[in-house]
């Protein structure tokens, strides 16, 4: 079965909850997925529910507790490369049906990684994976090269009124 690039991006909630639902109908379907999450390190609801599913996902973080909201220091940026080269080693191993890229576009927003170094990742992808990569701030090159792109718009958030995040809501 032939594999397609898929981005969802945008400053509206639920890109890492549609890829989840990707994860749930794939592993569904009998296929093997891995889940390579950066910038977040912190625990979360998503990553327990996700190590429900079994040895059909594999799970991988690269980011620290803390996220980042400006400058990256040094270790963020050597956990994002160092995680960026072992996806493209899973996605090239041939174990995996669908790979999940969560939050790589804010790792390229953020200088965590380059353009350049997600399109080789996307590049070395073999014809029959899927590949799905999320975030806000989807640069120009990443959506020219994917097939679907889906843009979360916020129409309206209760965030804007002070509500904190939920656990098993945004937590």
């Amino acid at each position: 079965m032939k594999g397609y690039i898929q981005v969802y991006t945008g400053d509206g909630k639920g890109k890492t909850t549609a890829a989840i639902g990707l994860v749930i109908r794939a592993v569904g379907a009998g296929k093997n997925v891995f889940f390579a999450q950066f910038m977040k390190g912190k625990a979360s609801s998503e990553i327990k529910a996700l190590k429900l599913l079994g040895d059909a996902v594999t799970i991988r973080r690269y980011g620290r507790e803390n996220f980042i909201f400006s400058s990256p220091g040094k270790e963020d940026i050597r956990i994002a490369a160092e995680g960026l080269r072992e996806v493209k080693k899973n996605i090239i191993s041939g174990t995996y049906d669908v790979v999940i890229l969560d939050e790589a576009n804010v790792a390229v927003y953020y200088n965590l990684f380059t353009v350049p170094d997600l399109l080789d990742v996307i590049d070395s992808r073999p014809g029959n994976v899927e590949l799905v990569i999320t975030g806000r701030n989807a640069a120009p090159e990443i959506i020219a090269k994917a097939d679907l792109v889906t843009e979360m718009r916020e129409v309206k958030h209760y965030f804007s009124k002070g509500v904190k995040a939920r656990k098993g809501i945004e937590l």
